[in-house]
């Protein structure tokens, strides 16, 4: 190992499948950083698994500062996360969320928000460059108008009859506007570029609420409400 020394804290995200444990081995090129002086792990812990999605959205959508951007489900951990760093790259970020949450979404540096609860967003008369459903509780065909000529719809959702396979084929050939169901991008880069912002505090993960690991189950049973903001932080002891 060249890339730490014993004692060094670290943080990261692990794609493969498991149970949650107190210890997990993983390689030193695999998807983990070192924490960021001044930050606890409970602080840098929920700002991978949902932000190494939205980031990969961001640059397979090829978005820049010059775009326009619409987030549909901007209080999830993935759109909570897409409009930080949207916001970071210049771009012009419209957040949809609950009337409860405007404040928060405005905070996390959206341009405008849209209350869900008091207007349909689909109606809006903005025209956008991409159009990203962080939550998959729409589709294509009720964004289409939404989008610009050559717009992007992105999706983290299958659709209904698992459309969203087939229609990112379907669109690019149409030449109009098209359809994305991006898969993430899993490298250390991605991990480093996160903790940089989270150490210069331009991105900050929003977290909900807090567990300690033996309430693991109260926890998924939170999360399963659909309530959640942002993410749930498990907070596990040092081993015995």
């Amino acid at each position: 190992m060249t890339r730490f020394t014993v004692g060094d804290r670290v943080f990261g995200y692990s794609p493969r499948f498991g149970a949650h444990a107190e210890l997990l081995s993983i390689s030193e090129d695999g998807m983990v950083a070192t924490v960021p002086t001044g930050l606890s792990f409970e602080d840098v812990a929920p700002g991978t698994e949902g932000a190494h999605y939205a980031l990969s959205i961001i640059r397979k959508a090829g978005i820049d500062g010059d775009h326009d951007v619409l987030v549909n489900g901007a209080t999830g951990a993935i759109g909570s996360a897409a409009v930080q760093l949207l916001a970071d790259l210049g771009a012009r970020v419209t957040a949809v969320c609950g009337a409860a949450h405007v404040g928060l979404v405005r905070g996390l540096g959206a341009d405008r928000v849209i209350d869900r609860d008091a207007e349909d967003f689909t109606k809006d008369d903005h025209q956008y460059d991409v159009v990203l459903d962080a939550v998959g509780t729409t589709s294509i065909g009720r964004c289409r108008r939404l989008l610009k000529p050559r717009g992007l719809y992105v999706t983290t959702d299958l659709g209904p009859w698992s459309q969203n396979i087939v229609l990112p084929v379907v669109t690019r050939l149409a030449r109009g506007r098209r359809v994305m169901l991006p898969t993430p991008i899993e490298n250390r880069e991605v991990v480093e570029y996160l903790r940089e912002r989270i150490a210069s505090g331009r991105f900050r993960p929003v977290v909900d609420r807090r567990y300690p690991f033996e309430q693991i189950v109260e926890a998924y049973r939170y999360v399963e409400t659909g309530q959640k903001v942002g993410n749930v932080v498990l907070t596990v002891g040092p081993p015995a």
